[in-house]
């Protein structure tokens, strides 16, 4: 008896818990949202309601992807997360919540057939462009590896707008019912190319910055000063929440 319920757990993964926990903490934050701070979500009739789809967004706070999830609220969306995330035990909620990892700062062939995958059968994955959150509040560089994806796949891409979460990190912020907006943009639509060239990469890579930034407030956009990630040397001035 103890062997066959082993046998029947071993064949249970994380994936089956997945959906009913994504929704239930998806409605779970959408309701705190509405109670703690003054939450606006633009745009969502832009949300393809079924297909391959990469949401795609500027990045201020470890806490956006379950916000922008909740902001989009028609899809359910696997988004990638650093690996170091999925150590547990806080882990088991980034599982449960059908996360998959991807290794920063280098190819990750892994993480990129992953998200082939998702998009093969017809799922949406949430990716954040500038590989990591901003650490001033503008918007930095875009990576190729989420135009690389798009292009392979032919998914279509929905670039989405985040302002106001740069504030959580002071969480005595909630008190005062800070401002969070989520704009979503039109989606871009693509045909899949097996064999993406560089000059394809680069071109969508612009159009989406493009379209991320087009819904972005002016004090979000870098100055372009030519310093590191888009901190103003003129007036030493990094934070656009403050």
């Amino acid at each position: 008896m103890r062997k066959k319920l082993k046998t029947r757990l071993s064949h249970i993964s994380w994936h089956t818990f997945a959906p009913p926990v994504y929704w239930s903490l998806t409605y779970l934050l959408r309701g705190l949202l509405w109670v703690v701070v003054s939450w606006k979500v633009t745009g969502r009739e832009n949300v393809p309601r079924e297909g391959a789809l990469i949401v795609v967004s500027n990045h201020l706070n470890n806490a956006d992807p379950p916000i922008l999830g909740a902001g989009i609220a028609r899809r359910r969306i696997r988004f990638m997360a650093k690996v170091e995330l999925f150590k547990l035990p806080f882990g088991a909620i980034v599982r449960l919540w059908d996360a998959f990892p991807v290794r920063r700062f280098e190819s990750d062939i892994g993480a990129m057939l992953t998200a082939e995958r998702i998009l093969k059968r017809g799922g949406a994955i949430g990716m954040f462009p500038e590989g990591h959150r901003s650490r001033t509040g503008y918007m930095g560089e875009l990576h190729p590896g989420t135009a690389m994806i798009a292009l392979r796949s032919g998914a279509t891409v929905l670039p989405c707008a985040m302002t106001g979460t740069e504030r959580l990190k002071q969480p005595l912020v909630l008190a005062k019912r800070p401002e969070f907006r989520i704009s979503i943009g039109e989606p871009i639509y693509l045909e899949p190319v097996r064999r993406p060239t560089q000059e394809q990469v680069s071109e969508l890579t612009r159009r989406i910055e493009a379209a991320i930034q087009a819904q972005l407030p002016a004090k979000y956009l870098p100055p372009y000063t030519g310093s590191k990630d888009g901190v103003n040397e003129a007036n030493g001035d990094g934070d656009p929440g403050e």
